[in-house]
């Protein structure tokens, strides 16, 4: 009897950590702004080491969240200031196994290192258009001051 008793607890173990990734999943998505998101987390091997997550934009950042994990907080985050996309494409080899064929592969650099992110086309538009516009640093750090008459 007591090996049925630990199969059981087993299995509720089991139910409550899937449970507790879908309640995540939920939370992070229904606070706005997010999208699915692929990133890559090791070049060592061609076409391999990309994880699923989700993307959410916040402020100035993109906050990748990995979709299986219970952590509440971000696994990167991206800043606006000093991403620059470098090169644009399409999956290619063993990366059309693990992405959707449509979907879109970005070379971006960062102040840290290069990181490649895939998204669907439309997020693609999306992420394109936040880096786009982010202030320039220049008027940032302008500070109009008017003279005291």
């Amino acid at each position: 009897m007591k090996i049925l008793e630990w199969i059981g607890i087993g299995a509720l173990v089991m139910l409550a950590l899937l449970l507790l990734l879908f309640v995540r999943r939920w939370w992070l998505v229904r606070q706005g702004g997010a999208i699915a998101l692929y990133l890559r987390l090791s070049t060592l091997v061609a076409g391999r080491g990309w994880a699923p997550g989700i993307g959410r934009f916040v402020g100035d950042q993109l906050r990748w969240y990995r979709l299986f994990s219970l952590v509440p907080r971000p696994r990167r985050v991206l800043s606006r200031q000093g991403l620059a996309v470098e090169s644009r494409r399409f999956p290619t080899g063993s990366e059309r196994l693990g992405l959707p064929p449509e979907w879109g592969i970005l070379r971006c650099t960062s102040h840290h290192a290069p990181v490649e992110i895939a998204m669907a086309p439309t997020a693609v538009t999306g992420f394109l258009s936040w880096i786009e516009a982010a202030p320039r640093r220049a008027a940032s750090t302008y500070s109009y001051r008017p003279s005291p008459n």
